[in-house]
């Protein structure tokens, strides 16, 4: 995976506002407040994050299957084609974040969709796009993770 050389504002971006977005009309103002900088600064900083890889995306995270369904899914993927292959993952408007994993299964990601026929099809769609089968491993029982990143 490729390793994005964090600034000092990135970081305290990603620290402040991963789990902790502020409701605000204007929450990108209200970011650059907080942090003591620009909005356009913010605005830059986050932009170069996402074109970068860093992040994938800004936005709500809500409940699963709560708003739409959901499903967490795991791939086997060759190590040369790893790289490659989460960057398919990716581009994917409904994946909302992907990670490599120390096991065979070693590239999992969640998908968010309208419904679960749009869930059925990004799924088919990654396998078709990658030709490696995707395990889908919907939820069964609801428990909170905490998945802030540390980036110290």
């Amino acid at each position: 995976m490729n390793t994005v050389a964090l600034t000092e504002l990135d970081k305290r971006l990603l620290r402040m506002f991963q789990k902790d977005m502020p409701m605000d009309r204007h929450p990108y103002a209200r970011m650059a407040e907080m942090l003591g900088t620009s909005e356009d600064e913010v605005i830059a900083a986050l932009e170069r994050l996402r074109s970068e890889g860093a992040i994938s995306r800004i936005g709500a995270v809500f409940r699963p299957n709560r708003i739409g369904c959901s499903t967490l899914a795991a791939m086997a993927v060759p190590d040369d084609r790893l790289e490659a292959v989460a960057a398919v993952v990716t581009r994917r408007e409904e994946v909302n974040h992907n990670y490599e994993r120390s096991h065979y299964l070693n590239l999992w990601f969640v998908v968010t969709a309208a419904d679960e026929g749009a869930v059925g099809r990004t799924l088919a769609g990654i396998e078709e796009e990658t030709g490696l089968a995707v395990l889908d491993l919907p939820m069964i029982e609801d428990y909170h993770l905490d998945l802030g990143f540390d980036v110290s």
